[in-house]
C-alpha cells in the first residue's frame, strides 16, 4: 500500500554553478598562518577571508597532518627574568623550562634526556 505524500516543510533550490575560490600556496599559508595563531577563532578567520570555517578547519587538519611527519617543530625560547621569584644569596640550581600551550614542563639538572622526550611527546599529542 503506497504512503500518503508528506507536506514538504523546506526546499532549496540552488541554481547556476557554485562558486570555487582558487587560493595561492602564499595566501592559504598566510591564512593558516592566522587561523593557528595562539588565541585565534577560527570561525572569525574564515569569514573574514569569505571561506566557510569547516574549508578553513580543513586546511588546518591538513596542515597538522602534515607536520606530524616532523617530530620536532620549531618552539620560540623567550629568556626573561621572573619577578615573582625573589633571588636568593645561595646559588640556584640551573632549570630549563619549557611553556607550550599553557603547560609548563621544568626540566632539572641532570633529568634523562629520554624521559624528557617522552614527556615532550606526551605534551605535543595532547595539543
Amino acid at each position: 500500500m503506497l504512503e500518503p505524500p508528506r507536506a514538504v516543510r523546506r526546499l532549496e533550490v540552488i541554481t547556476g554553478a557554485g562558486v570555487r575560490r582558487r587560493w595561492s600556496a602564499d595566501e592559504k599559508a598566510r591564512i593558516l598562518d592566522e587561523a593557528m595563531a595562539p588565541g585565534a577563532i577560527v570561525s572569525e578567520v574564515a569569514r573574514r577571508h569569505s571561506m566557510s570555517p569547516q574549508h578553513l578547519f580543513t586546511w588546518r587538519r591538513q596542515a597538522k597532518r602534515e607536520a606530524g611527519d616532523h617530530p620536532l617543530a620549531f618552539t620560540p625560547v623567550v629568556v626573561a627574568p621572573d619577578p615573582s621569584q625573589a633571588i636568593s644569596a645561595a646559588p640556584r640550581e640551573a632549570v630549563i623550562e619549557i611553556a607550550v600551550e599553557g603547560a609548563v614542563v621544568r626540566v632539572p639538572p641532570g633529568a634523562d634526556g629520554a624521559t624528557l622526550a617522552v614527556v615532550l611527546q606526551v605534551l605535543k599529542s595532547v595539543r
